[in-house]
Formats: C-alpha cells, structure tokens, sequence
C-alpha cells in the first residue's frame, strides 16, 4: 500500500488516548506534552484522564494542562480502586476505534499514534500492538539498566505460541476497543499489577493477534532511578502478581523467580543489549535483575502468606 492510501486509511480511524495514573506529579506534564505533539489528526483524537486517589497535585496538573489540549478531554477522579477499574473507566468512557495507553510517567515519539494506527489498520487479526521501548540512556546508570532491562524482555516474535507467556503491558499499547469488549473488561480484582496480562491472555485465546511495531517510547527510566524505588517497585509487582497466578494457575513457572535464574536471564539479555548499543555498561544487568527478583520474590511470598491469614 503507497502512503497517500496509508493516510487515508489511517484518518478514519478515532483514538483514545488512556491516561491512568496514581500520584504522577513529577511527570505527567511531559507526558500531556508528548500526546499534545502528535502528528495524528487531532480532530480523530481524545483524551480521557482516570486519577486513581493521587495524594499529589496529579490531578489539579492535569486539569491545568487539560486546557492546553487541542482534542476533547474527559477527566475522572476517585479514591483508589486499582488499576483494572480505572482502565474499565476509559473503556466505558471512550469514543475511538481503538484506545491507547499511555503511563502518567511516559513520553511517546510524535508519530507514535499515526504508526501504531496504521499497523493496527493494516493487520486486521491483531488485537493489540506495542510500540518499542527507547534505548536512550536513562537519568542515572541505574535508569539506563532498567531501560536495556525492559527493553530486552520485550524482544522477542508475540506472534509465537512459545511467547504466550510473555506480557506486552499496557504502556505504549494501543487495543482495539471490540478485542476489550468482547473479552469482558479488565479484571477489578486486579487492582496494583497483572490487568493487563491478564486482559492479553483473554485477548488471545479469543483468536486475535499480539505484536509489536517500530515506533518507541520512553517510560520512567529517562530519569533518575534509586535502589529503594527500585525495590518497591519490583516488590509491588510480586505482591499483587499473586492474585494474577491465582487466578491464571500454572501460566509462569515459580523457579524463574529464583535470583539465580534471573542472574543467567540478565546475562543472556546483557549480550543482546549490548550487540545493539556496545555500551559495557549492560554487562551489569545480571546483578541488576537479581536485585529485583529478590525484591519481587519476597513481595510474593509476603502476599502469599496475607492470602492464608485468617479473617477477622
């Protein structure tokens, strides 16, 4: 298909642009700034905000930035109620033929909705496409590692049947919102982390499509980083990836927790990241990911034993 078709296509196609965020202060700016610059019709464009309980200034940002929006905005509040309910909130809420996530602490390229649209428009049988994780370096080392971290857990072909296993994430993702419908929703009982993989596990058993296009993104890692946010990050996903497992039994192997084992992952993902960056300093990834497996293995094993405490 020529481009001049390529655009037509794309232009009869409305986005929604999925802002879900919890205490975002420190960068939802950038982040309104980046969906600001995109080079899709504007007019094919909406936004809708679902403040999730911030106990900072997310939300009075967001309604200053909301007037500098040139496309409809609809903004949502409440005490916090996890990440699946406020992702059903743009699902019920939204307009467009597809919707798109963008994380309170992300930046997209310019031509990231236009890119992605046009994907999604010329494979039919894909349910739900991600861009490509920057591999700019981050703020400090630590932020540069995680970035070669995510990066590399992402390259692989989601169309196989050996990757089922492997989670796109909602950030950076764009849905076709009849695979979202159809599917049910996402799961309110999923409230910190796990939504996402459980809605693409859903997605996929109904026949469509997962994959991933060149267009990047940057997230979190374009700043400075800390151990300690480090572990609680990795932490949180441990805990809240027990009612995940729970319900989506056998689906990941409890040995691949296993600091050692993540140690040889971060030695296999150093390699590939560095035939593609030849910076040394991914030669530190081992170490890195046995930081954060230890951190979310102990998170897991914390909300294992909460699950087994009787009730008051």
């Amino acid at each position: 298909m020529d481009n001049n078709k390529r655009s037509a296509v794309c232009n009869k196609s409305e986005v929604t642009i999925g802002v879900c965020v919890k205490n975002g202060a420190e960068f939802i700016g950038a982040a309104i700034d980046s969906i600001v610059e995109q080079s899709y019709p504007h007019e094919l464009l909406e936004v809708i905000f679902v403040d999730d309980g911030s106990e900072d200034r997310t939300l009075s940002l967001i309604r200053m930035h909301a007037s500098e929006v040139n496309m409809p905005v609809k903004i949502f509040h409440s005490t916090w109620k996890g990440l699946g309910h406020a992702r059903n909130m743009v699902v019920t809420n939204a307009d467009g033929d597809y919707i798109l996530w963008v994380d309170g602490d992300m930046v997209i390229s310019k031509d990231f909705v236009r890119k992605l649209v046009e994907f999604m428009e010329n494979h039919p049988e894909v349910g739900i496409t991600k861009g490509v994780q920057s591999l700019d370096s981050g703020g400090n080392l630590l932020a540069t590692l995680e970035t070669y971290a995510r990066a590399a857990s992402r390259l692989v072909d989601y169309t196989a049947e050996k990757n089922s296993s492997k989670a796109l994430g909602t950030g950076g993702s764009i849905y076709r919102i009849e695979a979202i419908m159809e599917n049910g929703g996402f799961d309110e009982n999923m409230r910190g982390y796990g939504e996402d993989f459980d809605m693409e596990l859903r997605i996929r058993t109904a026949g469509w499509v997962l994959s991933t296009t060149n267009v990047t993104f940057s997230d979190y890692e374009r700043r400075d980083i800390s151990w300690a946010n480090l572990w609680t990050r990795y932490w949180r996903r441990g805990y809240f990836t027990h009612y995940f497992l729970h319900k989506n039994k056998g689906l990941l192997k409890h040995y691949r927790m296993l600091p050692p084992v993540a140690f040889l992952a971060g030695v296999k993902h150093a390699s590939i990241i560095f035939k593609k960056t030849h910076d040394k300093q991914s030669f530190l990834l081992p170490f890195q990911y046995a930081f954060k497996m230890i951190s979310y293995y102990l998170g897991f094993i914390e909300s294992h034993r909460r699950s087994f405490q009787p009730k008051s």
